[in-house]
């Protein structure tokens, strides 16, 4: 009779799982793995996949692990692709490795291929191991769940409905402080959430309107596969910064400080090639006025204080306009605003320089007619300057381009063509007073 028991009991379990595998894989999930993965072993694939694919994830990847090795790559090969990648990775490095290698190849090379989701998307900065209940878990389970999950680096917990779609958060610190005995829907506290294909200028926009420590990453079913978390953003940010510092100067974004020679030359040279197309431009600028330099030797002395301030002006406007367009502080659609302010700020600074200027000019030359040509180039380059600064980024962004990559080379271009133009005209309008 035992043995009976125990055998009609076996059945019975199994017709459960089979017949309401919603209902099975909440009971199980809150098992220990080692007490699940025995069940999971007797079933055939078809409900095997159904009960692990409703198992939490951290839950079916040590369940999978501890299957023998046919076995995982049926169930593996079993399952909806999505859900398979999500729980690859939840699997720790080495039986992850394992399985893929023991998969078909051609649904190996697509599962890869799943989970390399383009550069500077949610995708990339996820991890794909956040805690996520369903309704109707206390907040015992969820906490004896958050300590055996296999990170350690939890600030929210989510909850999904019955159908997985991502419904809310629950901060830990909540978590922990609360009753036992209560259900963790109680404490769930509405969320934002992008999906794994979103930009990273919307991810940054979402943590900077809001206090997020951590960002819910959802597919195109609103079903949870990821967590970005604060510290993970900095990083991606510090890194982006650093990479728009060197395209800036037309050095590449994959070059470190011991790349090989030949890389950094193949990176660089183009972009001085190109440079070097843009000064002869300005120059063939200073060569309309070769008559006026050639009567007023003292022009060609000064043409350099005249560029050198107008390109400063342009480099501090770029500086921040490109930190306003990477930190979504303004949009395309604000440039008018932006175009006022760096113009007011360039003309107040301009006025500033060029009293100085002007001054220092005449008590060089004694001639106020240079000083007064100095003077108002100054205002006016420097005027120039400070739109050109916001103008460019701006307009390459609109037309899709990186603001990055060039906008320091075309805005050297205009403040030197600017400046040159502005001080050798007026130089050449003005020359009865040199």
């Amino acid at each position: 009779m035992p043995g009976d028991a125990a055998t009609g009991f076996a059945r019975l379990t199994r017709t459960f799982v089979r017949e309401f595998p919603d209902e099975a894989s909440r009971e199980l999930e809150l098992l220990p793995a080692a007490e699940i993965t025995p069940l999971v072993r007797i079933q055939p694939v078809r409900h095997a996949v159904q009960l692990v694919e409703r198992l939490a994830p951290g839950v079916a990847a040590e369940v999978v692990e501890a299957l023998p090795s046919e076995a995982r790559c049926n169930l593996i090969a079993g399952m909806d692709p999505v859900g398979a990648v999500a729980l690859l990775g939840w699997m720790d490095d080495e039986p992850r490795a394992d399985l893929i290698q023991r998969l078909d190849p051609a649904l190996a090379r697509d599962l890869r291929m799943m989970a390399e989701y383009p550069p500077e998307t949610a995708g990339r900065l996820m991890d794909p191991r956040a805690v996520g209940f369903r309704p109707g878990t206390t907040v015992q389970q969820a906490l004896e769940r958050v300590r055996s999950a296999r990170t350690q680096r939890v600030a929210d917990v989510f909850v999904s409905d019955e159908d997985g779609r991502l419904v809310g958060a629950v901060p830990l610190q909540l978590l922990a402080v609360a009753g036992s005995d209560l259900m963790i829907e109680s404490l769930m506290r509405p969320t934002v959430a992008v999906q794994a294909i979103d930009p990273q200028d919307e991810i940054v926009e979402h943590f900077s309107t809001g206090r997020l420590t951590s960002l819910p990453v959802v597919d195109f079913e609103g079903r949870l596969i990821g967590v970005i978390r604060y510290d993970t953003l900095a990083i991606a940010a510090q890194e982006d910064m650093a990479g728009d510092m060197q395209a800036m100067v037309g050095v590449s974004r994959d070059e470190r400080a011991l790349s090989p020679v030949l890389f950094a030359v193949k990176k660089r040279l183009p972009w001085l090639e190109i440079n070097l197309a843009t000064a002869f431009l300005a120059a063939a600028v200073v060569g309309l006025f070769e008559g006026t330099i050639a009567r007023f030797t003292a022009l060609a002395v000064l043409l350099p204080v005249v560029a050198g301030q107008s390109g400063n002006t342009g480099a501090q406007a770029l500086a921040v306009t490109m930190r306003g367009l990477a930190m979504r502080e303004i949009r395309i659609g604000l440039w008018p605003r932006v175009v006022r302010k760096e113009a007011s700020v360039a003309l107040i600074n301009g006025v500033a320089v060029a009293i100085t200027t002007a001054a220092g000019v005449w008590v060089w030359s004694r001639s106020i007619g240079l000083a007064l040509v100095i003077g108002v180039s100054m205002v006016l380059s420097m005027v120039a300057a400070g739109v050109s600064g916001v103008l460019v980024p701006t307009m390459l962004t609109k037309f899709g381009q990186d603001p990055a990559q060039s906008s320091s080379i075309i805005l050297t271009t205009v403040t030197d063509i600017v400046g040159f133009a502005s001080f050798l005209g007026i130089a050449t309008l003005l020359a009865g007073m040199l």
